[in-house]
């Protein structure tokens, strides 16, 4: 098996949650690993994609404070997610926001060590780490999280990059250029 994948059901073994997707089961042959997660309907970026122009306030505050209550819940046991993204937050039928896809999460280390820089889809990444540190926290997905508020406001990616890291530093910095000039 992959060691991302049983470094991901550990963590998932962990972490239960409303706001956290569930895993069920773990069916394992010769051949194959399979997770059984709960079933949710679709995810964020789906989501965002039927309601183009951004989303209504209230929704916006109820899928805040569910991705940021789960969040927490990861931070206070020292779990960094790090691919805080609209496709790995799922959304149930009735509303409910469900952080997924734990395939890249790391439980923080006491002393600190040092992590991979190429972590975080590239649009939600933050600057130092595009910039190569390998030093990071839960700073790394509170990043994500405010991307992710922006584009629900919009309707469109804060920082769509579209081919390399160099690119998508030059779109975070074209804005933030933009505010310190204003």
């Amino acid at each position: 098996a992959p060691f991302t994948a049983i470094r991901e059901a550990s963590l998932l073994k962990e972490l239960k949650h409303n706001n956290i997707v569930t895993l069920h089961d773990i069916v394992h042959t010769r051949s194959t690993l399979t997770f059984v997660f709960e079933y949710v309907h679709t995810d964020l970026s789906q989501y965002m994609e039927r309601h183009s122009g951004g989303l209504d306030h209230h929704n916006i505050r109820l899928f805040m404070f569910q991705l940021l209550r789960g969040l927490s819940y990861c931070h206070r046991r020292r779990i960094l997610h790090r691919d805080v993204k609209p496709q790995n937050l799922l959304i149930s039928e009735i509303g409910e926001l469900k952080l997924a896809d734990f395939g890249l999460a790391r439980a923080k280390s006491v002393p600190s060590h040092t992590y991979s820089h190429e972590v975080v889809t590239l649009w939600y990444r933050p600057p130092d780490v595009l910039l190569g540190s390998t030093e990071y926290s839960t700073s790394l997905d509170m990043w994500g999280v405010g991307c992710i508020l922006i584009e629900m406001v919009t309707g469109l990616p804060t920082f769509p990059g579209v081919r390399e890291v160099y690119d998508q530093l030059d779109k975070i910095f074209k804005v933030c250029r933009f505010k310190y000039l204003s």
